[in-house]
């Protein structure tokens, strides 16, 4: 095994030299480029583990393209050690099946700080269900970042699941995604990230799902004609590192990190709000594009069509499945109205 991480290290031009006999480097892989949610929390994450560490740590972060194009090849590398820590998202359901909980619509709170509480607590975070899925896999689940709402574009209005209807809906390969569209009417089809402005500009599909800073980023508002709001859920950055690695670490480096992820709830929170808030002045300042914002009853109909899904992921996926969203569930509870003392 110690010879496959060198190798892949090697592989991903990764190899570093340490300053000092007493130094390491830990390798952060994200899903997203340089400037991007993802990209601002790991660097603060960066700085404070640096700095805690007088130095004896050196966090590398390595944005979407240093490490390659293709999710599973980031996904690979941190359970080979070859990355130390790293992000995943709707992706993930390959590699953690559990993970795609982060997918279902309707189960987070509206208030986007109860989440990031609900998912960085230890009643969910901590659970046996929810660790025991990644740690079987070679990994640890350290963190969540959720990075804002999922929002619609499409090239008509969507305000029904009736509207939805055979709709060609752009998502992640990702299981529960696919049951969910399914269950509102769409069709939903998968398609790289990359390759996702041109098809939108084509044709070759007919709406999109991402947070708004996405939208903006990649320009996908510049090829679609509605916006629609609908708070169904929330786009989660799970904050994932390699098994052997943690398991390596002293007590006080696990202590060093957990207390810097609790650190960065409330500061990724204000980092993907602000970014969110800004992108979307963008959005409306550059491009023509149509807001509609559901409202509670337009939004009760879509939530109806996606409460059986709770159940296709847990039959998917057994019973740690439900135990994890059993322990979501009760955090979120633990957690309700706890953002309005902030």
């Amino acid at each position: 095994m110690r010879l496959k991480t060198i190798g892949l290290a090697i592989a991903f031009g990764l190899v570093t030299v340490a300053g000092s006999a007493n130094a390491e480097t830990w390798r952060f892989g994200l899903e997203e480029i340089e400037g991007s949610v993802q990209y601002e929390y790991a660097k603060e994450f960066k700085e404070r583990i640096e700095e805690e560490s007088g130095g004896d740590i050196t966090v590398q972060l390595l944005p979407y393209g240093k490490w390659g194009s293709s999710y599973s090849a980031l996904y690979d590398a941190i359970q080979n050690g070859a990355i130390q820590i790293g992000f995943g998202s709707g992706f993930l359901g390959g590699t953690v099946p559990e993970s795609q909980l982060m997918s279902l619509n309707f189960v987070m709170p509206e208030d986007e700080l109860e989440t990031a509480k609900a998912l960085n607590s230890d009643t969910f975070l901590k659970s046996d269900a929810w660790q025991q899925s990644f740690r079987k896999r070679g990994l640890v689940p350290l963190a969540g970042l959720p990075e804002g709402y999922q929002v619609w574009t499409a090239n008509k209005e969507i305000r029904s699941p009736e509207d939805m209807k055979n709709l060609h809906i752009r998502v992640m390969d990702n299981s529960l995604l696919r049951a969910t569209y399914r269950a509102y009417g769409a069709a939903p089809i998968t398609i790289a990230y990359g390759e996702l402005y041109s098809a939108l500009q084509q044709g070759q599909a007919d709406a999109n799902i991402q947070p708004v800073f996405a939208h903006e980023e990649m320009g996908f508002y510049e090829v679609q004609d509605y916006m629609i709001f609908a708070n169904q859920s929330q786009f989660v950055g799970n904050v994932i590192g390699n098994l052997d690695w943690w398991e390596g670490l002293s007590e006080d480096q696990q202590k060093m990190v957990e207390q810097t992820t609790q650190e960065l709830v409330q500061v990724g929170h204000d980092i993907q709000s602000q970014f969110n808030k800004e992108r979307l002045d963008t959005i409306k300042d550059k491009g023509d594009i149509q807001i509609i914002e559901l409202s509670d009853d337009e939004r009760a109909k879509f939530e109806e069509k996606a409460k059986p899904v709770r159940d296709t992921y847990v039959n998917e996926v057994g019973e740690r499945g439900q135990a994890s969203l059993d322990a979501l569930l009760e955090a979120i509870d633990e957690n309700k109205g706890d953002s309005a003392s902030q």
